[in-house]
């Protein structure tokens, strides 16, 4: 570290978290921070020594440092703040130099298929979406409506009423079954009779000796009323249509939202334009150096224009859109009404030299050989061998957080898998492996969750899931894009996973937790048996992952989460 003077000192205390160790926080605007990181490759010196000679000194940026974050546009100190970062990026590239800056955006009362688009971006890109099982949708905005986009292509075209007339029909049914299914939920699975957890000892206890302590009593009441509502959005949540609003919180580097704005031009989805053009006026505000370069991309229209095209001229569908309904086993706790009887996941591809390849990963850090001679050696080893390599590397995780390393990542898998919208929502969410969804539809069936029969609604279910088909096809034969607003998530959606090893532990424990909604909890199983069959030694290094089935699994969670906010 380079050594400062008590006035350079003075001048740098604004804008670092510190200035005599040589880890410290920037407190500078966004734009500023990603030129002054720039310098790094090209400077031996500390950065705040940088910054002292070459900012701090540097007439035209000084004034800006002063600027609060997030700056006026109209600050002429932020221009010119922003000239100088332009000439930083002649110099050093700017592709580099956008991921060291970011921002962040809301983008609320959009509908649930464009805070899928926004959330297919991967690197760079941080979402959190409103949760459907925390927050009701039955109540009307300001116009008297439910909360559901009303999609302009559609609301311009002769399938305006029957678009309208649905959205009415799916968010009443929704809204007036809530209740009634909270109170089914309390009666099917009494507080006096579920087995609780103390948030303390972790130990299983009665609501009978939870209520001689008063205060653990509240905590297992509160808990329980809040895992019930939850319990009730989750079942309900079927009737929820893919146009519903919801909010989507964003942060990302400034290279992520470039591309993902010039994503958002090239759609073919009206909303997407809209919404693409209305971040953009907000990043210019935040960060607009970042996403000067953004725009329409013929590249991603055409390609996406030109392989649809293809797709329909070279493959014959299986299925009609409005295939037989048929009832067939969708595993323990859910009911299955599917349009074509194939399988909710399918292993479609894996290594069949799975072991070899982590076997030599482990070992390749630790030697000076080449990776295809340790491959060799590793095919060669006897099981004890194998055995004690894997079992050192592996064997001694404490708990689910204690990740495996990268070795695992030298195995993949492929799943193509079928299950309804509310699940691909929620496994959608891991952004680092591959997947690829199909459009919203209703080809594949739907899902009927039991407590929807048992409740008493099961006709009245099945009336809504068979209305929603029907709009959808006609809507589909004009606007087969837009048709997608108006599938409800109870419907299936055909998507594939490709994902390594690591990631299939992290998702298997994660995903399979007893808080997790039921439905992904038993896709994530499933693909966990398919590994299992194929690499069953592997298989059972993922030690945390939960076979059990639960009906009011979160309310462990709920629990623990009553005792922190109490700060006992």
């Amino acid at each position: 570290m380079e050594p400062f003077s008590p006035a350079e000192r003075e001048r740098l205390a604004p804008f670092f978290t510190n200035v005599d160790r040589p880890v410290f926080g920037l407190r500078l605007p966004q734009e500023v921070a990603g030129a002054l990181f720039s310098r790094y490759s090209r400077s031996a010196r500390d950065l705040r020594r940088t910054f002292l000679d070459e900012f701090l000194g540097d007439a035209d940026l000084s004034p800006a440092l002063g600027v609060p974050e997030p700056a006026t546009p109209d600050d002429p100190a932020v221009h010119r703040a922003r000239a100088f970062y332009d000439r930083v990026l002649v110099g050093y590239g700017d592709d580099s130099v956008a991921q060291l800056g970011g921002a962040h955006v809301a983008c609320e009362d959009i509908s649930n298929v464009a805070a899928k688009v926004l959330e297919d971006a991967r690197i760079g890109m941080a979402p959190l979406e409103k949760s459907t099982r925390y927050v009701r949708f039955d109540r009307r905005d300001a116009s008297g409506r439910y909360l559901y986009y009303v999609e302009p292509t559609l609301d311009a075209s002769p399938h305006r009423r029957d678009y309208l007339e649905l959205m009415e029909l799916l968010f009443d049914t929704y809204s007036r079954q809530m209740e009634p299914v909270i109170e089914h939920v309390r009666k099917s699975l009494p507080l006096e009779e579920t087995e609780l957890r103390n948030p303390q000892t972790g130990d299983p206890i009665s609501y009978a000796e939870a209520r001689e302590d008063e205060k653990l009593a509240k905590w297992a009441e509160s808990a329980y009323r809040s895992t019930v509502r939850a319990h009730a959005c989750d079942i309900l949540r079927g009737y929820l249509p893919a146009a519903t609003r919801t909010n989507v919180g964003l942060f990302g580097v400034g290279q992520a939202y470039e591309y993902l704005l010039s994503k958002c031009y090239s759609s073919d989805l009206a909303e997407m334009r809209d919404l693409g053009s209305a971040m953009r006026g907000e990043l210019d505000a935040l960060i607009p150096s970042f996403v000067k370069r953004a725009r329409a991309s013929a590249y991603l229209s055409e390609t996406f224009s030109g392989t649809r095209a293809l797709a329909r001229e070279l493959v014959t569908e299986t299925a009609s859109e409005s295939g037989d309904v048929t009832e067939v086993d969708a595993g323990p706790g859910m009911v299955m009404m599917a349009a074509a009887a194939s399988a909710d996941v399918a292993l479609v591809d894996y290594d069949d030299q799975a072991e070899e390849r982590v076997i030599a990963a482990i070992l390749y850090p630790h030697t000076r050989e080449p990776l295809s001679r340790l491959r060799e050696l590793a095919a060669d080893m006897p099981e004890e061998q194998r055995q004690a390599v894997l079992d050192a590397y592996m064997k001694d995780r404490r708990h689910r957080r204690e990740k495996p390393g990268r070795a695992l990542e030298q195995v993949f898998y492929t799943f193509d898998i079928v299950g309804n919208l509310g699940i691909y929502r929620d496994l959608q969410r891991h952004r680092l492996l591959t997947q690829e969804r199909q459009d919203f539809s209703t080809a594949h069936g739907y899902d009927t969750p039991p407590e929807i029969v048992e409740a008493g609604f099961g006709d009245e279910y099945r009336r809504c899931m068979e209305r929603a088909a029907e709009v959808h096809d006609r809507i589909h034969a004009d606007h087969p894009r837009e048709a997608q607003y108006v599938v409800p998530f109870a419907y299936r959606v055909r998507w594939y996973m490709k994902m390594n090893l690591r990631e299939a532990v992290h998702i298997g424990e994660l995903r399979t937790l007893p808080q997790g909604h039921p439905d992904y909890r038993d896709i994530t199983q499933k693909m966990w048996r398919e590994i299992g069959r194929v690499h069953p030694r592997l298989a059972g290094y993922a030690k945390f992952i939960d076979w059990k089935t639960y009906r009011l699994g979160r309310l462990a969670s709920e629990l623990r989460t009553e005792f922190k906010k109490s700060g006992r």
